[in-house]
């Protein structure tokens, strides 16, 4: 049976990756002109275009997306969001998920280097190159400073993907770093499909169905200094770790 859906999954995955691009080139006159308006206007109106790609790309390709709230989320309310890193949809989720709110995502500089697609990325993105200490400390001080001017941040904790069949890796101390030094609350998010939705294996995973997003509890910071840090890291990871268990998560194995 697989065999025989195998060629199908090969004409999806061309069909979307067509439906992707047709959407870049018709919006890059305007991702070329918000880039005129600085980081800061020119990135806010970036992410509407990206909403919009979002609501357009999920219909079109069989997906349906519901955000589920274990806890009251205020949309008006700026966070340090964390979410699992799962698949390269992750993205295209983040932006059916986080709605309504200016928010910038830190988002690995290689992928600022593909064609059209990653002109569009570094001006919607904050971008982190792993290469070196002083190319990190650079990233958190750009997530410092949007972060001062009102806008929340969206952090992948684990780095990189979760290729364990665990429910998360390791997390790393920035996100919560930034939580701490700017006093920003955190707000855990679980992205319960997109491995399902296209896993990190091949792009030739893709497929259709369903995607969740679950908001958690939001983990207030107010008063906390870097001493409390790792038991702050530790108290999100077992949140998530948790949630994810109980949700079912399909890459989670014995």
């Amino acid at each position: 049976m697989k065999k025989l859906l195998k060629p199908l999954q090969y004409i999806y995955t061309i069909y979307a990756v067509l439906v992707f691009v047709g959407y870049l080139l018709v919006v890059f006159p305007l991702v070329v002109l918000a880039s005129f308006f600085g980081k800061i206007r020119g990135g806010n109106f970036l992410n509407r275009i990206c909403w919009l790609w979002a609501d357009i790309l999920f219909p079109l390709l069989g997906m349906h997306h519901r955000n589920i709230y274990k806890a009251p989320h205020d949309n008006s309310k700026q966070y340090v969001f964390v979410f699992n890193h799962i698949s390269y949809w992750d993205i295209p989720v983040i932006m059916k998920t986080v709605r309504r709110q200016h928010f910038r995502v830190l988002g690995k500089a290689e992928m600022g280097k593909i064609p059209v697609f990653g002109f569009m990325y570094r001006q919607a993105a904050v971008t982190v190159d792993r290469s070196s200490p002083e190319n990190r400390a650079k990233s958190v001080y750009q997530l410092k400073s949007v972060i001062s001017k009102g806008i929340s941040v969206v952090i992948a904790p684990e780095g990189t993907f979760n290729m364990s069949h665990q429910p998360l890796k390791d997390f790393y101390d920035g996100a919560f770093r930034i939580a701490i030094e700017t006093q920003t609350p955190i707000k855990p998010l679980l992205f319960l499909d997109a491995y399902d939705r296209m896993g990190y294996e091949s792009i030739f995973s893709f497929t259709p169905g369903r995607s969740r997003s679950v908001f958690l509890e939001e983990v207030p910071v107010e008063g906390l200094t870097m001493e409390d840090m790792p038991a702050l890291k530790e108290k999100v990871y077992k949140m998530m770790e948790e949630n994810l268990i109980d949700y079912k998560a399909s890459w989670i194995k014995p």
